[in-house]
Order: structure tokens, then sequence, then C-alpha cells
């Protein structure tokens, strides 16, 4: 049976896309670079992380990797897969997100449809 590991993003600005979700999801962080990162990417030519065409954000209680994918192509359309988000309080969650540098697209009775800087949509809903 299939084990869910990673949820991956195209974008084309993969590390500050990183850091906003890094920054939006409790218990996240941007996965750290160790020394064989760094060669690895300055062998490739890149010799900053700003520039990395793939970045990790991962958790230490065991849930689902982000990673974010550098492509050359715009987003066109809706996401066809989005994160939904819960929070106690959305309204006050709804400003940090926009802190952030989230938009909100739409809200309804039951949750706020948002964007994250590079457009990739996701709900807020309150917490049961």
């Amino acid at each position: 049976m299939a084990r869910l590991r990673d949820l991956v993003f195209d974008c084309a600005h993969p590390a500050a896309t990183a850091r906003f979700w890094a920054a939006a999801l409790d218990g996240y962080a941007v996965a750290p670079y160790d020394d064989a990162e760094l060669s690895r990417l300055r062998s490739l030519g890149i010799t900053s992380t700003e520039d990395d065409p793939t970045v990790l954000v991962e958790t230490a209680q065991g849930g689902p990797r982000l990673w974010f994918q550098l492509v050359p192509e715009a987003k066109t359309g809706k996401n066809r897969v989005h994160l939904d988000l819960l929070a106690a309080e959305p309204e006050a969650e709804l400003q940090r997100l926009a802190g952030l540098g989230a938009t909100v697209h739409a809200r309804h009775p039951d949750n706020i449809v948002l964007a994250d800087p590079e457009g990739h949509e996701f709900c807020l809903s309150p917490t049961d």
C-alpha cells in the first residue's frame, strides 16, 4: 500500500515560496543545507541557496514534506489540488498569512480561499 511522502509545488521562485510555507505551517521549516548539498549546487553553477531549483520544507513531526521545484512555465489556472489549513482564530490567522504575502481570493461561510505569493490556492477554515 502506498504512503504519502511529499507534496510538490511547481514554482518560479522555489526558495521564496518554500519560506512562505515554512512560516505559514506550524512545525515546518526549510531543510538545512549541508556541505554535500552546497557542493552539489555549486557543481551546477548555483552559488546561492536563493537560486536553488528544488527546496525542501519538512517537519520533525513526521508529516508530509513539501518540495518546491523550479519550472519554466507560469501558473495558468486553478490548482487541481490544494491544501486545507485549520486555525482556532481564522481572522487572526488570515492577517498573519497576509503579512507573509498571501492574498484572499474568496470568502465562504465555512472557509476563506487564499493564494500564496506564487498563486497556489489554499483554504483556511476554523477548527471544529
